[in-house]
């Protein structure tokens, strides 16, 4: 039987990487990164990555399968930047 904070941390899993999805899915579809900040999306996906490995060292199943979404949408936003970035498309 899961415990109570099993599914708190599975409900918020869930929502932190729901929340994400409609920035990435407008992101990728449009491909339009000049309101987002390169700054802020490289130090949020490298937080990203360090939560997984977390996840990964204390084999907690909620934020091992959340963070690995997220860093796959983050990592895909930020890749989308760094390329209007340096080919400066606007």
């Amino acid at each position: 039987m899961i415990a109570m904070p099993e599914i708190i941390g599975y409900i918020a899993a869930t929502l932190t990487t729901a929340s994400f999805l409609p920035q990435a899915i407008l992101t990728i579809k449009t491909r339009d990164t000049e309101s987002l900040s390169l700054s802020m999306y490289s130090i949020f996906t490298l937080g990203v990555l360090c939560w997984l490995v977390y996840g990964v060292y204390i084999s907690d199943t909620a934020i091992i399968f959340a963070n690995a979404i997220t860093l796959v949408l983050a990592a895909s936003i930020l890749s989308f930047k760094i390329y209007n970035t340096v080919c400066k498309k606007s």
